[in-house]
C-alpha cells in the first residue's frame, strides 16, 4: 500500500477514513456507508487507492482511483 491512499476503518461506535502516512482520522461518520462514500471522494480526489476494511480489520475490498486528466493538459 502506498502513502497517501485512504482507508476506511471501524473507530469507536462509528467508522473513519485514515490517509495512509497521516496521524489522525481525517473524518468520522456513524456509518459505514457515510464513511465509505466519504472515502471514496477522497480517493477520487487524489487519484489513490481506496481501502475498506471490515468491521474485524481485515480488508474488504480495494478500488484505486487514477488521478483524472485534465482535458486542458492533453495534447492534441
Amino acid at each position: 500500500m502506498a502513502e497517501g491512499d485512504v482507508h476506511t476503518v471501524k473507530h469507536g461506535d462509528g467508522w473513519a477514513n485514515k490517509v495512509e502516512g497521516g496521524q489522525r482520522v481525517s473524518n468520522t461518520a456513524s456509518t459505514k456507508a457515510e464513511a465509505q462514500a466519504k472515502g471514496r471522494e477522497m480517493a477520487i480526489e487524489r487519484g489513490v487507492e481506496h481501502v475498506v476494511h471490515k468491521q474485524d480489520g481485515k480488508i474488504g475490498e480495494r478500488n484505486t482511483y487514477p488521478r483524472s486528466r485534465d482535458p486542458r493538459e492533453s495534447k492534441g
